[in-house]
């Protein structure tokens, strides 16, 4: 038994990753006649294409379905543009259409597929070749025809989108014998004005009647010009080569003048929100400024000479208010000192001890008498009272014992 076992849905997904790098079946022509062919209710087309040698079954997913413009039926003749790949489910392959044209214009079909090899191998579908389309143009040149709806529409849409916008026209031959010269006069005749865009286009048609714009000069003139040039051939389905060639494609003429011609009320819509964004931010900023001003000012203000001045008059003050009521603190503090200081003193006065009923003696020499030691008798002594001295002499000196 071999080590390498796939389940089968391993097997069908590395089939489909190899459907899916053949560069060749991702964009293939397959010719043949319809058969089996069923519209679901889903909107999807399934249906066969057969040959004398086999069949290959197809699918036309609803929204691919712009890619067909026409009703399939059983035993046409059709020319099937799409991918090949695998459905997982079933392990089968199948084509998965994206585009369904009738093969009654098969050999125009093979000039175009021809035409649009050689031209992409020159690199005139390049895109570093594409010029960029014009954000707001002033004038637009138009080649095509000068009746038709193609041209109605154009200046419908312009007139509608931007009235002040000139259109230049350039009225082509755009179908049958002469149409390809018609359109490259047109070109290089617009090319040599002052036209911000050229819209070269027409309406819709079989390949045979859109054959002028797949025509190489169409091509090379478009390529060549110096001036942006919008595509605009036929319906959204249609392609030609003048597509591939110009600088845009636009899938219709109406679409192509919505393309080149901007729309002046979005512009006025635009310019209305800008001004309110810019008057909002201005008055954000007015506003800023303003409190930075005042911030400014409330500094000025501070550091300012005058301010400055009142600053140290104010702390002079204070100072002198603190000094002051230090002095008069320490004045009262001095007088409670004094005052108790005089208590003291007068408690140790000997005119006070007098104001108490006692008397101060003195001898004759001024000396105070404390003791009878050194006083005899007739001495005289000096008795100071409360109200006056008492002259008196001494008549008798007497011992006392106190117990």
């Amino acid at each position: 038994m071999t080590k390498n076992v796939y389940t089968v849905k391993q097997v069908n997904a590395y089939i489909k990753n190899m459907f899916t790098q053949d560069f060749m079946l991702n964009r293939i022509y397959v010719k043949g006649e319809v058969s089996n062919c069923k519209y679901h209710t889903s909107g999807h087309i399934y249906f066969s294409l057969k040959d004398e040698s086999g069949t290959i079954a197809c699918v036309m997913f609803a929204g691919q379905r712009s890619g067909l413009a026409f009703r399939m039926s059983e035993g046409q003749q059709v020319i099937v543009f799409g991918s090949v790949s695998v459905y997982e489910r079933s392990g089968s392959y199948q084509l998965y259409a994206r585009e369904i044209r009738l093969d009654g214009e098969g050999q125009l079909f093979e000039r175009f597929q021809e035409l649009k090899r050689r031209l992409e191998e020159m690199g005139m579908f390049a895109p570093e070749y594409k010029q960029p389309i014009p954000r707001y143009v002033k004038k637009v040149g138009v080649v095509t025809a000068p009746t038709g709806a193609a041209v109605r529409d154009i200046m419908n849409i312009s007139a509608r989108r931007n009235p002040y916008v000139q259109l230049i026209l350039y009225p082509a031959k755009v179908q049958g014998e002469g149409a390809a010269e018609s359109i490259v006069r047109g070109i290089h005749m617009l090319g040599q004005t002052d036209v911000d865009v050229i819209i070269v286009g027409r309406g819709g048609g079989s390949m045979e009647d859109l054959w002028a714009f797949n025509e190489e000069i169409v091509a090379r003139a478009i390529f060549e010009c110096q001036i942006p040039v919008i595509s605009a051939v036929g319906h959204e389905t249609d392609t030609t080569i003048s597509d591939y060639a110009a600088d845009l494609r636009a899938p219709t003429p109406s679409a192509a003048a919505e393309l080149a011609v901007y729309d002046v009320r979005q512009v006025q819509s635009y310019l209305e929100e800008t001004s309110l964004k810019l008057r909002k931010l201005l008055g954000q900023e007015l506003k800023v400024n303003r409190m930075r001003l005042h911030q400014y000012w409330t500094r000025m203000k501070v550091r300012h000479p005058r301010q400055r001045l009142l600053d140290q008059q104010q702390r002079a003050a204070d100072y002198e208010d603190r000094l002051r009521a230090g002095m008069e603190d320490r004045l009262l503090k001095a007088r409670h000192r004094l005052a108790l200081y005089i208590e003291k003193v007068k408690a140790l006065s000997p005119l006070e001890k007098l104001n108490h009923g006692y008397a101060y003696v003195q001898d004759e020499r001024g000396r105070s008498v404390r003791s009878i030691s050194g006083i005899c008798k007739g001495e005289n002594l000096s008795v100071y009272v409360t109200d006056g001295v008492i002259c008196a002499e001494v008549r008798e000196v007497k011992e006392e014992k106190h117990g």
